[in-house]
């Protein structure tokens, strides 16, 4: 295909497919935005019970006490969660069940103010004045050493503790329906509204509102009054996605290069690729854990076990440590917004794996259809799975958040290709992948440069190409930033490349040393064979071989194999025990593919 058709036809795609998160909640401030004194708009109201209708919930943030919002508002049932008092508290019209987030007034704060003869109102928390008023409170609150803050609300302050504001009721309300913060669009009008603006991944501002929240908001709501939130909403509902918005701030690092690298979590389908052993699976690693830790809902379809470790960061399970998980198991574990999943199929047959993943995949997409989640999915060594014209219906281009990570680029179906949004490429000195990675970018002139950066890049390091903005098709080079999670190598390396000499496997007969001291698989499994039968013995009836296996490999399936060995050999069989451990390892991770390798087999890459 010629550069100019791939470009028309990748323009085409894009026009039908720009991506971004699924929209599920809306969250909205009420004096000023939806309401006039106090009156609740009756087109928002209108407006309010289509979105509820089309199955998206909404969310009433408010600094209004809740007795006080009954007064003016009425009948709470328009939404889903009502949080007021700036954060404070929380009520869920439905059951009309209300719950305080935070402590009571301070009783002593509350008559310093009737002493000096200062107005105030207190709530179940919260404590409300003129905004006159703040100069002689905030000096009250200094004197009693308090830790409150004060919030302003035009014409209004409320005092609260430290903690709150709307993003923490919004979340705790969110948290308690199952939705997430980064499927919110938040809409206000003054100060008190920054933190929830903040806190939803598309944040409002009226135009008739604050000037500094208009400054820092994603998008600024043109019109004059609540009715115009009323359309706003309406023409946000008829579409699946969020609103694509300019300057989008939900970025993650990923390097620098003299000055920070980002890369835009939503909306972006990300595409990974580098020679075997360049370290393109640490850089997939990287992204996810950044996800993760900004609190995105992440699926990593894992072949080769690579990425157990991210397990230690929160809110991270690892689904198939003791054999492939179902379906059911992952929809069941992807329930919850705040939860990311590591899908390891490293125990599966490489047939086994090719069959699973593409119901996987499917599953993973009608998820994000229904729930909104999981953010971003990660699929590693998808030219295997990606490479059959049938590829691109697995997928869900629509709402573009997917990494698929790749030796072999040019495998995968085009019209995947045409949907990605970026590159990140590790070392690359084939000339054949870096001649498909320049046709994806669109690079006509200067492809000797490409190629000796993509051949010269060190293990550290990579290059960025992006396929939108201005100057589409750039590379950008950069150092890849650092991890908190360990990296693991591909299963299979371990039968050669040595742990280090601390993790090495030590025989020892009473205590003592004997013998060779394996640092691979491969050596240990021909240690098996010439170890004298009483110290495999002494070894298998402590459980010292499985435990090796789970502290060092961190392989907990073939641990809990290796395990059940130990505990079936009672008795003195070590002859036939050590044969049963050697050939379980020499099976999972030693022993090479005798057959040519087919198309469409799953052979690891690094």
């Amino acid at each position: 295909m010629s550069d100019t058709a791939w470009g028309a036809d990748r323009q085409a795609f894009r026009a039908l497919h720009e991506g971004g998160l699924r929209f599920r909640v809306l969250a909205l401030d009420y004096d000023g935005t939806i309401a006039r004194g106090g009156t609740l708009h009756p087109d928002v109201k209108a407006a309010l019970a289509e979105v509820r209708a089309a199955g998206i919930a909404t969310l009433l943030v408010t600094g209004r006490r809740l007795d006080d919002l009954r007064t003016v508002a009425g009948d709470l049932g328009f939404a889903d969660a009502v949080v007021g008092e700036c954060g404070a508290v929380v009520l869920y019209p439905d059951s009309g069940r209300s719950f305080v987030l935070s402590s009571p007034p301070s009783p002593a704060l509350l008559d310093d103010l009737h002493r000096l003869g200062i107005p105030a109102v207190a709530g179940q928390s919260v404590i409300e004045a003129e905004a006159s008023f703040a100069p002689a409170i905030l000096d009250l609150i200094r004197q009693r050493e308090l830790p409150l803050a004060i919030v302003f609300n035009r014409s209004r302050l409320m005092v609260l503790p430290q903690s709150v504001s709307k993003a923490t009721g919004l979340r705790e309300a969110l948290t308690t329906l199952r939705l997430s913060a980064h499927n919110a669009i938040g809409i206000g009008d003054a100060e008190n509204d920054h933190a929830l603006l903040e806190a939803c991944q598309v944040g409002v501002a009226v135009a008739w509102g604050s000037p500094a929240l208009k400054a820092a908001a994603d998008e600024v709501l043109d019109g004059t009054g609540p009715a115009d939130v009323a359309t706003y909403i309406r023409r946000a509902v008829a579409q699946p996605r969020l609103p694509k918005v300019l300057g989008d701030r939900r970025k993650v690092p990923i390097g620098s290069d003299g000055e920070p690298v980002y890369l835009p979590v939503r909306g972006w389908n990300l595409l990974v690729t580098g020679e075997s052993g360049s370290g393109k699976s640490w850089v997939t690693g990287l992204v996810a854990e950044q996800a993760i830790l900004a609190r995105y809902s992440v699926c990593v379809v894992d072949p080769e076990g690579d990425y157990a470790p991210l397990e230690n960061l929160p809110g991270v399970t690892v689904l198939g440590h003791d054999g492939p998980p179902t379906l059911r198991e992952v929809e069941r574990a992807l329930q919850y917004p705040d939860v990311s999943v590591v899908v390891d199929l490293s125990a599966m047959t490489r047939d086994d794996r090719l069959a699973y993943v593409p119901s996987l995949l499917k599953a993973l997409a009608s998820a994000r259809r229904r729930l909104g989640f999981p953010h971003r999915i990660i699929v590693d060594e998808a030219h295997y799975f990606l490479d059959q014209p049938e590829a691109v219906e697995l997928l869900d281009l629509e709402l573009a958040s997917y990494t698929l990570t790749t030796y072999n680029m040019a495998r995968l179906d085009p019209r995947i290709l045409y949907a990605t949004d970026a590159i990140i490429v590790t070392r690359q000195s084939d000339p054949a992948e870096a001649a498909a990675l320049m046709a994806v970018a669109g690079v006509a002139e200067d492809q000797e440069r490409w190629r000796a950066t993509l051949a010269g890049l060190a293990m550290d390091e990579a290059v960025l190409v992006t396929m939108v903005g201005p100057v589409p098709g750039q590379m950008r080079r950069f150092r890849t930033a650092s991890r908190l999670t360990a990296h693991v190598r591909h299963r299979h390396k371990y039968s050669d490349i040595p742990v280090a000499a601390k993790d090495a496997f030590v025989f020892t007969r009473k205590g003592v040393p004997t013998g060779p001291a394996p640092r691979t698989l491969a050596e240990f499994s021909v240690a098996l064979g010439v170890c004298p039968l009483d110290v495999v013995e002494d070894h298998r009836r402590r459980h010292d071989f499985s435990r090796w296996i789970a502290n060092v490999f961190r392989d907990r399936a073939l641990a809990a194999r290796v395990f059940a060995l130990e505990g079936e050999h009672q008795g003195g069989e070590a002859p036939g025990f050590a044969t049963e451990l050697a050939r379980a390892v020499v099976e999972r991770y030693v022993l090479p593919d005798p057959s040519p390798r087919p198309a469409t087999a799953l052979v690891p890459a690094e």
